[in-house]
This record gives structure tokens, C-alpha cells and sequence, in this order.
């Protein structure tokens, strides 16, 4: 069987919900080719999407460390960093991608996550929204990105109510919770 084979089972037992199968599937494409990322990629999603983020963090990392040149494996482990409370990492983590075109839509994103790490929600909105105008190939990331706008938003507006703060929610918490969503459904793959 070849790595294309298992990497198109693998994304075919993904999109049925089958994750055992998937992971079976890319752990044999990356058998086949041990020096390609794109199945450690997968791999990472996949556990994503399944809630086991140290097994993700590790194959996005495995990812980025075959193939340092493969933007999406490295944005999707910052994110992970990022979202599990470890912005600092995320960051470092995310620099190369500065580096990227401005067409590109990452850097707008990884922008967007610095200002977001500095309660700097217009700013953030910014670049949110830039970086939503060049994301023209992956839907997927674009919901995730809509997803932290709209997180965005509702607290500033409730941060802009004259009603008292409720002393239950925490203003730093709530700004993390903005990533929740990615814990959640993990990933687009």
C-alpha cells in the first residue's frame, strides 16, 4: 500500500467520524514515509478533534519539525499552544509565520492572536478580519477565525453594558475562553 492510499483512507475515516481508523490510517502513511509531516499533520488533527491535545501537540510538533515549511502544521500547533493557556509559546511558535506574504492569511492571524493576548480586541479584530479576506482555500480555519470574532465581540459588549460585572466570570478567563471553540471541535483537517 502506498502513503497516498493510507493518507486517503485516513482523511476518508476522518470525515466519517472515525477516528481509530484515521489514526491507523496516518500512523501507516507516516510508516511508509517517515520524513513527510503531512501525516503527523493529520495525526495531530485528528487527535485534536478527538480531545487528546498532548497527543496533538506532539504530532503537530513532530510536524513542524519534518517539515518546517509546512505553515498550517506550525500555525495549528500555536494555536494548540496558544488555547491551552501557554500564549507566550504559541507565539514563538508562530514567528516564522510573520515572515509569510501579506496575502496570506496567517500572519493576519497570528497577528491577530498577539493583540488578543494584549486585550487588544479592535486590534485583534483587525487583522482577524484581514486575514479572513485572503483565506480563500480552507473554510475551516475561516470558521474557526469567525468563532473568535464573535467571541470578541460579545465581550465587548458585555464589557459595554452599564449593568454591573458579574464577579463569577473573570475578564481574563473570559478572554480565553474566546479558544474554547477550538478545544472543542479541534482543528479543520
Amino acid at each position: 500500500m502506498s502513503f497516498d492510499y493510507f493518507v486517503d483512507q485516513g482523511l476518508t475515516a476522518s470525515r466519517e467520524n472515525d477516528s481509530l481508523q484515521a489514526i491507523d490510517c496516518f500512523q501507516r502513511a507516516s510508516v511508509v514515509s517517515p520524513d513527510s509531516g503531512l501525516p503527523q499533520f493529520l495525526l495531530g488533527s485528528e487527535f485534536a478533534s478527538m480531545g487528546d491535545l498532548d497527543k496533538a501537540e506532539a504530532a503537530f510538533a513532530n510536524a513542524v519539525r519534518l517539515a518546517p515549511n509546512f505553515p498550517l502544521a506550525r500555525y495549528q500547533l500555536g494555536l494548540l499552544q496558544f488555547s491551552s493557556g501557554r500564549a507566550a509559546l504559541g507565539l514563538l511558535t508562530w514567528q516564522p509565520l510573520l515572515e509569510l506574504s501579506d496575502t496570506d492569511p496567517l500572519p493576519h492571524f497570528v497577528n491577530g492572536f498577539a493583540a488578543l493576548a494584549q486585550d487588544q480586541f479592535d486590534e485583534a479584530l483587525a487583522h482577524y478580519e484581514q486575514g479572513l479576506q485572503h483565506n480563500t482555500q480552507n473554510p475551516a480555519l475561516s470558521g474557526d477565525i469567525e468563532k473568535v470574532i464573535a467571541g470578541i465581540r460579545s465581550l465587548q459588549a458585555s464589557q459595554g453594558d452599564d449593568a454591573p460585572a458579574d464577579p463569577s466570570v473573570d475578564d481574563a478567563s473570559t478572554s480565553h475562553v474566546l479558544l474554547a471553540n477550538y478545544r472543542q471541535s479541534g482543528p479543520g483537517h
